[in-house]
């Protein structure tokens, strides 16, 4: 089975079963490019259902990279409120503003000036080479990863690596239609050839799949170090009224507000510990309901009956809840 062949394969099916989003609507060059950055920005680490109707209003409120690039940063929290990983956006604007004053409100059109940009890597810079550019590039997000995987049957630790995920995908090949052929292998992945029971036998790709063949459809993934942390968590409570504070501390939720915590060694009683998960750290949250003694930088009184009146991220709106049953 030659490349072009499961190239016309996938691009026949993504023809007769691609979904309707915003971001594929047609559109002019400048209008493309711009759906595509902010489209790409928010479906990283988050769901193609989740990121609908954000960027729906997003893109009605903030139209272009000129508004993108003038717009208050609490006001561009606030459409962001929800989808988490705050740096991306706060990354957007910093790119809308390198765009606004040093690329004529244009995307660059090559990989290394992309790459230059904030909160542009490798999978960004080669999905917005493809969609937007219509380049020969296919980014590597988990739902191509899985066809991948899945296609050549990949199991073993050296087998499933980034490196030689990004030399498998040479399977693959290339089209013309590089635009839609980036975006039909991302969607074969997300509707067809899902992490758990996999539609099998409505994939253009059935007959080339060594994983069907064999009957084993399992993905093994690149394990990647869980980091257990433990955190004293403060509650100061006046009224109806809790303080919070702005994160200058910890990497996670930088500059956004939480409540005072800092980081403990373990406790010895986890039993009574809050557990969230951000990216590979495991936190084990304990709290503690204290007297405010003196002033603490950097923090305001915040109505827990009017909590949708603040742009807060969605962690401190979790302790919010928990401390609604306690």
């Amino acid at each position: 089975m030659t490349k072009s062949i499961l190239t016309k394969k996938i691009l026949y099916w993504y023809d007769n079963n691609k979904r309707s989003l915003p971001w594929r609507k047609k559109l002019s060059q400048v209008k493309r490019e711009y759906y595509t950055l902010v489209s790409e920005f928010m479906l990283q680490q988050t769901q193609v259902a989740t990121v609908i109707p954000y960027f729906n209003n997003f893109i009605k409120d903030i139209p272009d990279i000129k508004s993108l690039s003038k717009i208050k940063e609490h006001k561009l929290l606030k459409y962001w409120e929800g989808l988490g990983y705050y740096s991306r956006v706060k990354n957007l604007k910093k790119t809308a503003q390198i765009l606004e004053k040093n690329f004529n409100r244009r995307l660059p059109s090559t990989i290394d000036e992309l790459k230059l940009l904030p909160g542009i890597g490798d999978y960004t810079s080669n999905a917005i080479m493809a969609i937007a550019f219509n380049k020969p590039f296919i980014p590597l997000d988990g739902n191509i990863e899985r066809v991948i995987k899945r296609l050549l049957n990949l199991k073993l630790p050296k087998e499933i690596t980034k490196d030689n995920l990004v030399k498998s995908k040479k399977i693959l090949g290339n089209s013309t239609r590089a635009s839609d052929y980036a975006q039909a292998i991302m969607e074969l992945g997300a509707l067809i050839c899902r992490p758990k029971n996999p539609l099998c036998h409505q994939c253009p790709l059935i007959k080339n799949c060594k994983s069907f063949k064999k009957k084993d459809f399992e993905i093994i993934k690149e394990r990647k170090r869980k980091i257990d942390k433990f955190y004293l968590l403060e509650v100061y409570k006046k009224n109806n009224k809790f303080l919070l504070i702005k994160n200058t501390k910890f990497n996670f939720l930088k500059n956004l507000q939480i409540f005072p915590m800092k980081q403990i060694s373990k406790p010895d009683n986890l039993a009574k510990a809050l557990n969230f998960k951000i990216s590979n750290m495991n936190m084990n949250i304990i709290i503690k309901f204290s007297k405010l003694k003196g002033a603490i930088s950097n923090s305001s009184w915040i109505d827990s009956s009017k909590l949708e009146d603040y742009t807060l991220p969605t962690f401190t709106k979790k302790i919010f809840n928990y401390l609604k049953k306690i």
